[in-house]
């Protein structure tokens, strides 16, 4: 019998706030929390935006669903539940932004621009927090009392009632200055881990007279995720609740925290490595999701085939299976394969194929 090696994670998502004038009232949320119902169908109907509406393009300067994605939504839910615009579940009760994440900070480190998503003058900012995942209850709760939940960023005025708001931005990376006139388009600073928050992004919050409007919905009084929307991106933006950020190959058993630290990044692995491990780390898990596993030798056998159904769902998860290196069944030179199909209902929602050389 060949040895199997797997785990599932799961990660508590802290994240941002706002501050100062406009604060967020955001909650912890957890994976485990009672999920709202979702429906099978959704009815919503697109139009165009009011022509005094802001219009916006997102604030980070990457490729949506290749190197950035776009992790958490606005809670459309009034109550003490959450849901999403598309019916989902990535949000938390009293989110009131749209969360534009990176896979981790290795990537932080190289800098991704922030950037304006409107034409505007900065009305406020702040710089100087520090950047670091939050882990612990109390490391939150010293955020939470500092009220510095947003961490660095600005608050951007786009006329005729219209602010967005821009939070978690890398420690020094401000660009800008109060009363600066800003393009579309201009870099304000870059994505970070200030504030309260647990992985790299920015999350950007639009007002209109004061009052939260979800970008993907537009002004309306409606609440929930069956309504007529009026999205205010220049350009349409696709909703994306379930995706993967990274995958690879490592010598050991991955964790959470060393992931959004950006490592196993390596090209190849050597020869007397105790085990291979295939993972992937993606977000948007459903309950009844059936993930699909095989590992493949440098000989084309199948080391592993492996399906694994999600018993809850998680806003982020990380997953993989391996082969240990044992004296009767060495972990052989060559090139390894690792293939991963995301399935929900019977659909294959999410692919990819990975190879690593072991020398």
């Amino acid at each position: 019998m060949i040895p199997l090696s797997r785990h599932t994670l799961s990660l508590l998502l802290l994240l941002g706030s706002l501050w100062g004038l406009s604060s967020c009232n955001s909650k912890e949320p957890t994976s485990t929390a009672t999920e709202p119902p979702v429906s099978d169908t959704v009815s919503q109907s697109v139009e165009s935006p009011d022509s005094d509406w802001v219009r916006l393009i997102p604030p980070i300067d990457c490729t949506l669903g290749e190197d950035c994605f776009t992790m958490l939504y606005v809670d459309r839910d009034p109550s003490s539940g959450e849901i999403d615009f598309g019916c989902g579940r990535q949000t938390y009760d009293g989110h009131k932004g749209t969360d534009f994440a990176i896979s981790d900070e290795a990537i932080m480190e190289e800098g991704v621009a922030v950037l304006a998503a409107a034409d505007g003058t900065v009305l406020r900012l702040r710089d100087g927090e520090s950047d670091r995942r939050l882990t612990t209850a109390e490391d939150i709760a010293e955020v939470e009392e500092a009220g510095k939940e947003c961490g660095n960023g600005m608050v951007i005025d786009h006329g005729d009632g219209w602010e967005t708001q821009y939070c978690h931005l890398k420690q020094g990376s401000v660009a800008v200055e109060a009363g600066q006139q800003v393009q579309q388009g201009d870099v304000l600073g870059e994505v970070g881990l200030s504030g309260k928050t647990t992985f790299p992004h920015v999350h950007i919050t639009v007002r209109n007279r004061g009052e939260v409007v979800d970008p993907f919905v537009g002004v309306s009084e409606e609440t929930g995720c069956n309504v007529t929307r009026r999205p205010l991106w220049e350009d349409a933006l696709e909703y994306e609740p379930t995706g993967i950020l990274r995958a690879g190959f490592s010598s050991e058993q991955i964790t959470l925290d060393r992931l959004w630290d950006g490592d196993y990044k390596d090209a190849s692995l050597s020869g007397d490595i105790p085990l291979i491990f295939f993972w992937v780390h993606g977000y948007g898990l459903l309950e009844g999701d059936v993930e699909h596993f095989r590992l493949l030798d440098p000989q084309g056998n199948v080391i592993t085939d492996y399906e694994q159904t999600a018993e809850s769902s998680q806003k982020t998860w990380a997953n993989g299976v391996g082969k240990r290196d044992t004296a009767d069944r060495p972990i052989l030179s060559g090139t390894w394969r690792g293939e991963y199909r995301l399935i929900r209902d019977g659909e294959v929602i999410a692919e990819l194929d990975r190879e690593i050389e072991v020398r």
